[in-house]
């Protein structure tokens, strides 16, 4: 990530979650026996709607709430809210579409070593945390990216952060601590 190593890494993004308002009262009934590919659910208050392109699962309340997941970039995000508030409005619905927003991006990056978790731990205290008894990641949270980073020891990387820049912030961030802490080949 910096310029002097000249390293390359992908970062994957595995899962973008957004909101988006309808500005009208859905009633859910309605949407479980007219609507395409919906699982309603009573018991809890929401009608799950999916997609097949964009593959997106979509969250619907009868307040007008709509969570999305599932999508793999921001835009595609958008696509697929759209696409699911015109379904809406064919059912017959007076949907507006509105305050949408990414709340969550998760990636996934490969490091070319392994890491030395302890080691990166003590190097990194305040901030990063390892309890292998509860899970096999040591975690590291970068507050200003509100981004928070799962380290494990082969050198796969789990970022999650509230949209995609933060997120490749946090790579670029912890790319320098991770190389220091890495397993020498054996």
């Amino acid at each position: 990530m910096e310029p002097s190593n000249d390293v390359a890494l992908d970062i994957i993004i595995t899962n973008v979650v957004s909101v988006f308002r309808t500005r009208c009262h859905l009633n859910l009934r309605t949407i479980g026996l007219e609507g395409t590919n919906v699982i309603y659910k009573p018991e809890v208050g929401k009608v799950l709607m999916k997609l097949r392109k964009p593959r997106i699962t979509a969250s619907i309340w009868s307040s007008g709430k709509i969570i999305c997941t599932g999508a793999t970039s921001e835009e595609e995000a958008k696509l697929g809210a759209r696409r699911l508030a015109r379904c809406l409005q064919k059912i017959g619905f007076k949907v507006r579409f509105s305050d949408f927003k990414v709340v969550n991006v998760l990636a996934v990056c490969s490091m070319p070593f392994q890491i030395r978790l302890i080691e990166f731990t003590k190097n990194n205290r305040p901030i990063a945390s390892y309890e292998p008894e509860l899970h096999p990641a040591a975690t590291y949270r970068i507050k200003t990216l509100r981004s928070t980073v799962q380290v494990f020891s082969t050198g796969n990387i789990t970022v999650t952060g509230p949209n995609v820049q933060s997120v490749a912030s946090a790579v670029e961030q912890i790319y320098p601590l991770l190389s220091e802490c890495q397993k020498t080949p054996s």
